[in-house]
């Protein structure tokens, strides 16, 4: 049995399963361009407090984890939306694959809402939902009007996913390296910083500092790599080139006392909108502080 395909059309009609192979083949084919456009959009140029190219990474794990990712893809967006198509009155089907369309719309808005809901998405990830489906909808009406079987269709998408990967690879390179901290001057540094969980920082244009609730680096028995220090303090701006083989220039934080030892605030952000954050712990996968100005 078909998908609803009208008596006589000249398309491979097939079960279930061989659309639902295609529609995973078509849905896996896509995904290195979703992935680059993805990271295009919220990812390049934007500070990777130093973990890396984390993120880019997961572009070398694609060929992977695609086949994967492609089944789970058609069978929560393509599938629901083809049952959705078949709901409309038989003589108002044509064109089958604009209905289609539609329901995969539809079918992404609910897993968007449904994020919203739980996860506070925004908006801005809608259309990711609702478009996600378009390309493999319409592929999978040229495949079936081509005759093509699902194997065929999986050594489509193989060979397609290796030559986007190919393309994918070196223009991620270009994205990682995209993003420049700002050059921030000590009178610029100099204000109120305030983080998470309460944590505040002020800086004095005279050197000295005062702490709320800020984290800084712990001794070697401290569960999560730090302390939360309250006191005083002095701070100097440091030039990353000539400090602690760090490459970007930060803040030398000096607590008073015995609670912390000496942190280094990296500064991040934009020169619109400075950051300074530090991360304790495993350096691939520590907790990660950020403190921001009023």
């Amino acid at each position: 049995m078909g998908w609803g395909a009208r008596p006589g059309a000249e398309i491979v009609q097939g079960t279930w399963a061989d659309e639902w192979n295609r529609a995973a083949a078509l849905c896996a084919g896509q995904l290195p361009v979703l992935w680059l456009a993805w990271w295009f959009v919220t990812v390049a140029g934007t500070d990777d407090y130093g973990y890396g190219g984390g993120g880019y990474l997961g572009i070398v794990c694609l060929p992977v984890v695609l086949p994967f990712l492609g089944l789970a893809h058609a069978t929560v967006q393509i599938v629901p939306a083809v049952a959705l198509s078949r709901l409309v009155p038989h003589r108002l089907r044509e064109p089958e694959w604009a209905w289609r369309l539609v329901g995969s719309a539809v079918v992404g808005a609910c897993w968007f809402a449904l994020g919203n809901a739980v996860w506070g998405w925004s908006l801005a990830v809608l259309p990711w939902f609702a478009g996600a489906g378009v390309l493999p909808v319409l592929g999978l009406a040229a495949l079936r009007r081509r005759g093509w079987g699902a194997w065929r269709s999986w050594l489509l998408s193989a060979v397609a996913g290796f030559l986007l990967f190919v393309v994918v690879v070196p223009i991620g390179e270009v994205l990682v390296d995209d993003y420049e901290p700002p050059r921030l001057s000590a009178a610029r540094v100099a204000g109120d910083w305030h983080g998470a969980h309460g944590s505040e920082l002020r800086l004095a244009p005279g050197g000295r500092a005062q702490l709320t609730r800020l984290p800084a680096q712990g001794g070697v028995d401290e569960e999560d790599g730090f302390s939360l220090c309250d006191g005083t303090g002095t701070w100097t701006l440091e030039g990353g080139e000539e400090f602690m083989d760090i490459d970007r220039d930060g803040v030398l934080l000096r607590i008073d006392g015995e609670c912390g030892q000496d942190t280094y605030w990296t500064i991040g952000g934009t020169e619109r909108d400075p950051e300074l954050f530090v991360r304790f712990g495993d350096p691939d996968a520590g907790d990660l502080r950020i403190l921001t100005r009023d």
